[in-house]
């Protein structure tokens, strides 16, 4: 069941189960350590609750564990990355925040009205590349994620990273499916700097692929929802992390409106326009915020432990 806690069970004591834990989003956890209670997205670990062998409680969770922000109680694995956000972090906020800008302006009448149709076609691509470069990162990130937990923990080498997969965490997920999304986006806006295309071609490779990469965004932002809030009822931390993941899960579904508005008529128009641009616009906002906001989650560090179930 999404959301629900977990307590006692093999799962979160026994040594020879550490395995189990590691497939489903848990990494593995030094010699002394035991997991006092986790919380789940369907079959994904995304938080718990661990006791150190000092005897103190801390908490671990999948984002901030990917992001190597540390545990949540923790001082001594905070302090020092706080201050810090990653170059990769970075990179990822002014990449997505550049895409966000080139959508948001590509959709807005005083900019569009302005310059030729080929500029708006030119900025949507543009924006469509910046977004990928962008997730590439992110999915590097999710695949660079340490496997166990304490100092001693590295990120996997770049050779893992490239050739393998990480199934079990439910972060992996969302960034492998975002990524898609931003490739379909690729062939959406090229397609549309392309002239003289007929009804058919443009539904096809224009309306379609935009479709699909929306509705990629929607899924991978619902997982990211997942993975931030622990469930699928709202659960507000006061975390910036928590706050990323709903503001572009709103902006995916602006950017889903917007792409089922955009179906072509038989008069080879959008069924909506006003709605398309609007649904554009909201949409990149939302993700101009979450970008702005990925070095302030780092430099916060891990998120205020809650408190045991």
């Amino acid at each position: 069941m999404i959301g629900r806690p977990d307590q006692g069970s093999g799962l979160a004591t026994a040594p020879e189960d550490r395995p189990e834990r590691a497939k489903w989003g848990l990494p593995h956890l030094p010699d002394g350590w035991a997991v006092v209670d986790t919380r789940h997205a369907g079959p994904f670990i995304t938080r718990a609750h661990l006791r150190r062998p000092d005897g103190r409680l801390v908490e671990w969770r999948s984002r901030a564990h990917r992001k190597r922000l540390g545990l949540g109680g923790d001082e001594a694995s905070t302090g020092r990355r706080a201050r810090r956000p990653s170059p990769s972090c970075w990179w990822m906020a002014v990449l997505f925040a550049g895409g966000s800008i080139c959508f948001a302006f590509g959709s807005i009448p005083l900019f569009f009205n302005a310059v030729a149709s080929s500029v708006v076609s030119a900025t949507f691509f543009g924006g469509s590349v910046l977004f990928t470069t962008a997730s590439i990162i992110q999915y590097d990130e999710s695949r660079a994620a340490p496997s166990s937990i304490g100092a001693g923990a590295t990120k996997r080498p770049l050779r893992q990273r490239l050739l393998g997969a990480s199934p079990g965490d439910l972060g992996w997920w969302a960034a492998a499916i975002q990524l898609g999304g931003t490739l379909f986006f690729n062939l959406s806006t090229f397609a549309a700097t392309q002239s003289n295309q007929d009804l058919e071609q443009a539904r096809r490779l224009i309306w379609a692929p935009d479709l699909l990469g929306s509705a990629c965004f929607l899924v991978a932002s619902w997982l990211a929802f997942l993975e931030a809030n622990a469930g699928a009822r709202p659960r507000p931390d006061g975390s910036v992390g928590w706050r990323i993941a709903a503001i572009n899960l709103g902006g995916s579904v602006a950017f889903g409106v917007s792409a089922i508005a955009a179906r072509y008529l038989t008069s080879g128009q959008p069924a909506n326009i006003a709605l398309v641009n609007l649904g554009t616009c909201l949409g990149a906002v939302c993700f101009l915020i979450g970008a702005i906001l990925l070095p302030l989650e780092a430099a916060k560090g891990a998120p205020v432990a809650t408190p045991s179930t």
